[in-house]
């Protein structure tokens, strides 16, 4: 386990640590309360994978999915509002993890994590005044 304090300031730092571990994990999982910084964070992750555009929080489709030039595949989810694995299965979801050349994203994943078996980031965000704190978990 591996925890680490940062300021908003430093985002550019805590995306290229975690953009490194993309080598060797294709599903991160990004759990904390309300305005923990979940979507902001995702947000910055997917602009260093290149994607270019507008990011948007997938909170009312569940998913969105964006491509970047290297043509790799990031799939951003938002599970807060799916009550169970089943929900998450029966719209099909569980076919994007694990695929080749691409990469998920998890915000809210406590239904769906019986389905991340391996390669799997773990990320718990808490935040106090204006540091955050960022604890990772990983699973080969």
């Amino acid at each position: 386990m591996e925890k680490i304090i940062y300021g908003l300031e430093q985002i550019d730092d805590i995306v290229d640590m975690l953009y490194k571990k993309m080598n060797d994990y294709t599903v991160f999982t990004f759990s904390g309360t309300l305005g923990a910084g979940k979507t902001t964070l995702v947000r910055a992750l997917l602009r260093r994978c290149g994607i270019q555009g507008v990011i948007t929080s997938p909170t009312f489709t569940y998913v969105n999915l964006y491509e970047n030039a290297q043509g790799q595949t990031f799939y951003h989810f938002d599970a807060y509002r799916l009550k169970n694995i089943e929900d998450f299965r029966a719209a099909g979801f569980d076919e994007y993890l694990y695929k080749p050349q691409s990469w998920v994203f998890i915000e809210w994943p406590e239904a769906v994590k019986p389905l991340l078996t391996h390669a799997v980031c773990y990320i718990a965000l808490d935040y106090s005044d204006d540091k955050r704190i960022m604890t990772i978990e990983t699973k080969a």
